[in-house]
C-alpha cells in the first residue's frame, strides 16, 4: 500500500455523518475554500478517543477563527456515532459536538488515507489538508496514545503561514508573532544571530 504524500491532493469521498443529532451527507469537495482537520480514531464507546474528539470540539472556536473545518472519522456507523453523541461526557459519552462525526462503516476512507489496521479499525491519523485541497501535514499514532489540540494549532497556524509569506519558512516550535527564516544561505543568518 503507497503511503500518502504530503503535498498531494487530498483523496475525495462521501459519506453519512452526524452533525447536530442529524444524519448529513459530507463530501470533502465542498470544503474546498477552507482548511480542513481530518482526523481518524479506531471507534466509538473506547476511552481515549472520547478525550480527542471532545478537545477538538472545546477548541473549535479557535479552528473556525482560521478558516478550518473539523471532521472526525472512525469505522463504526452513523447510527453508533450517534448513540455516542447522545450519551453525557461524564458517562464516557461526547454530549454534542461542534463538527461532524463521519461513517466509514465500509473502511474506503480509512484505506484511502492509509491508516486502516490489520484488524480493521483505524490508526489516529490527523491530516490537515489546506484550501486547495492538498495534504500539508500528516501524523499517525498508533491506538494507544491521543493526539495534542494545541500542536495541531500551532500547526495549522505555521501551514497558513509560510501559505501567504512564501519567502518565508518556521522553525522548530514557531509560535504566531515569533520570528522566521529566509531560506537563503545569507540570510538565514540574521535569524541565527537573532537566537
Amino acid at each position: 500500500m503507497d503511503c500518502l504524500k504530503v503535498g498531494k491532493k487530498a483523496p475525495d469521498f462521501s459519506a453519512t455523518a452526524v452533525y447536530d443529532q442529524e444524519f448529513i451527507s459530507i463530501n470533502l469537495k465542498e470544503y474546498l475554500g477552507h482548511y480542513v482537520v481530518l482526523f481518524f480514531y479506531p471507534l466509538d464507546f473506547t476511552f481515549v478517543c472520547p478525550t480527542e474528539i471532545t478537545a477538538f470540539s472545546d477548541e473549535y472556536e479557535r479552528f473556525r477563527s482560521l478558516n478550518t473545518k473539523i471532521l472526525g472519522v472512525s469505522v463504526d456507523s452513523h447510527y453508533s456515532h450517534l448513540a455516542w453523541l447522545q450519551t453525557d461526557r461524564a458517562s464516557g459519552g461526547l454530549g454534542d459536538l461542534n463538527y461532524p462525526l463521519v461513517s466509514d462503516l465500509k473502511k474506503e476512507i480509512s484505506i484511502a488515507y492509509n491508516v486502516l489496521t490489520d484488524t480493521g479499525v483505524a490508526l489516529r491519523g490527523l491530516f490537515i489538508i489546506d484550501k486547495e485541497g492538498v495534504i500539508q501535514y500528516s501524523l499517525i499514532n498508533n491506538l494507544a496514545f491521543g493526539r495534542s489540540v494545541e500542536e495541531t494549532l500551532r500547526t495549522l497556524q505555521a501551514i497558513q503561514y509560510v501559505q501567504s509569506h512564501p519567502d518565508e519558512v518556521c522553525p522548530a516550535d514557531w509560535q504566531p508573532g515569533d520570528k522566521t527564516l529566509i531560506p537563503d544561505p545569507l540570510k538565514s543568518k540574521e535569524y541565527f544571530k537573532a537566537i
